[in-house]
């Protein structure tokens, strides 16, 4: 299936007195109709990947394509292909809720009535028409995001770019969030958002790519990243004895069920099978080494991310 997103060799750098490489030659391709993610911890890129492909921000060097235009030599053409819905909420507090999608479907050359009939349409499927005459300052965070995707798609784009749609929500309105989103695949539009929410990407997206320092690290659907792991539980054990992991590695690595045992900067994180038993075998042979505590959870994004770079993606 061809790529309606296209991201070739994209690579950004912040010269000045410390030079940052934000972005170092990625490479992806979203297709149509598709739900892509772009996973990864505050500053791997993920915005700055999304502000060049808004034409926000211009490159360095490489190449984005959206539905074929080059978004640096044609932007205004590329824009209109596009809706955006930025990390910060941009909604005009002058205008009520009404107004902003209206004067947006107005901007992009609707005509007064269909202008009309799209932003009622709009209010009805995001559940605002109760709310259309108040202001943005009435709205809480996650009514305010429902209008802010509602006026991104107003003009009817092909692709929609959300950067971090549920920072700041309440878990209910991150689901509701989530149910919106979901939506928009029934009008054939193709979803861009970056998050560093694991359990987001996992719910909504066919597709991510792990990012850190700006470099893709891997690209697969969230099963088949979680898959690789090998395992389907993840013992994190806190230790008093930091003296000795090592040791305890070994021995740990001789437990039936257990995949793979890493030191950590608390203690050692135990990969394993979800075998009968195993918490006991792994309790008795950790706590000669001061054994203070141990969690356990289930495989996911995260634990990948973890087995790439060694480090927690929340950091």
């Amino acid at each position: 299936m061809a790529s309606i997103v296209q991201v070739e060799g994209l690579r950004k750098v912040y010269e000045g007195k410390q030079r940052v490489v934000a972005l170092d030659g990625i490479a992806l391709g979203v297709r149509e109709g598709e739900l892509y993610g772009l996973l990864g911890p505050n500053g791997a890129g993920k915005t700055t990947a999304i502000s060049i492909c808004t034409t926000r921000v211009l490159p360095t060097s490489g190449a984005v394509r959206i539905a074929g235009i080059d978004v640096v030599e044609s932007p205004a053409l590329a824009r209109r292909l596009m809706g955006i819905v930025p990390q910060y909420n941009t909604l005009d507090r002058a205008c009520t809720i009404y107004e902003n999608i209206h004067f947006h479907c107005l901007y992009f050359g609707f005509s007064r009535t269909d202008a009309k009939q799209r932003t009622n349409q709009l209010l009805e499927q995001f559940h605002l028409t109760e709310r259309a005459d108040s202001y943005p300052s009435q709205l809480s965070g996650g009514l305010a995001q429902r209008v802010q995707i509602a006026r991104a798609i107003a003009h009817r784009p092909k692709v929609l770019f959300l950067d971090e749609p549920s920072a700041g929500l309440d878990p209910q309105s991150r689901i509701a969030m989530w149910d919106a989103v979901r939506g928009l695949r029934e009008e054939g539009i193709t979803v861009v958002l970056t998050t560093h929410y694991m359990e987001e990407a996992d719910e909504l997206c066919d597709r991510v790519a792990i990012i850190d320092h700006g470099k893709i690290l891997v690209e697969d659907t969230p099963a088949t990243l979680k898959g690789s792991v090998g395992a389907q539980k993840v013992y994190c054990l806190d230790l008093s004895d930091r003296d000795s992991p090592a040791a305890l590695v070994g021995q740990l690595k001789l437990v039936h069920g257990v995949r793979g045992v890493e030191p950590t900067s608390g203690g050692i994180r135990v990969f394993a099978d979800n075998a009968d038993g195993l918490l006991p075998e792994i309790v008795r042979v950790s706590n000669p080494y001061g054994l203070r505590d141990l969690t356990m959870t289930e495989t996911s994004l995260e634990t990948v991310f973890i087995r790439l770079t060694g480090r927690d993606l929340r950091e």
